[in-house]
């Protein structure tokens, strides 16, 4: 049965190319079913008492069975996410940027520091090459302090022919 999870993630690998309702109307059609079934094996697998509901299996079950409606969302509303590894991702770093701020030795530098984190990931984001953003940035200080909202992340390919060597 855990093979219904594997065959959602590949029905969202074919969708990546699609616009949002493509998607959604895809999802309907093919993961809709895979886990309504997978909820349906996982009740009956626990009104048969196959596993311990205390266990980690028991509860992992319980876990998916409470938050169904959730763990659906990309089967019912356009551009939901099939998982939150995205969010994951970037709550790792912000509780990497808190470990790594104990060792500031000042306010200032706390704050210099947390404004490196936030350009650092932005530019993960928007997958944009961290150390060619900053060294443009350094590279054109000048235009960056008269404009800087020209010379954010997002804004950084616009300024790539102004690069200076």
């Amino acid at each position: 049965m855990h093979n219904k999870l594997a065959e959602d993630y590949k029905n969202e690998a074919t969708t990546k190319v699609m616009t949002a309702d493509s998607r959604l109307a895809y999802h309907q059609q093919h993961s809709a079913p895979l886990m309504a079934q997978l909820k349906t094996w996982m009740e009956e697998q626990l009104a048969a008492h196959e596993f311990e509901e205390n266990d980690a299996l028991g509860e992992a079950v319980g876990y998916f069975l409470n938050h169904y409606p959730g763990l659906t969302q990309f089967c019912k509303v356009a551009g939901a996410p099939i998982d939150n590894n995205l969010a994951e991702r970037i709550l790792k770093r912000a509780v990497l940027n808190r470990k790594n701020s104990l060792f500031y030795k000042t306010e200032h530098g706390a704050a210099i520091g947390d404004i490196s984190m936030s350009l650092i990931q932005s530019c993960a984001l928007l997958q944009v090459n961290v150390f060619d953003y900053l060294v443009t940035l350094l590279g054109n200080a000048r235009a960056v302090r008269a404009a800087p909202d020209k010379w954010l992340p997002w804004n950084y390919p616009s300024h790539k022919e102004k690069e200076v060597a």
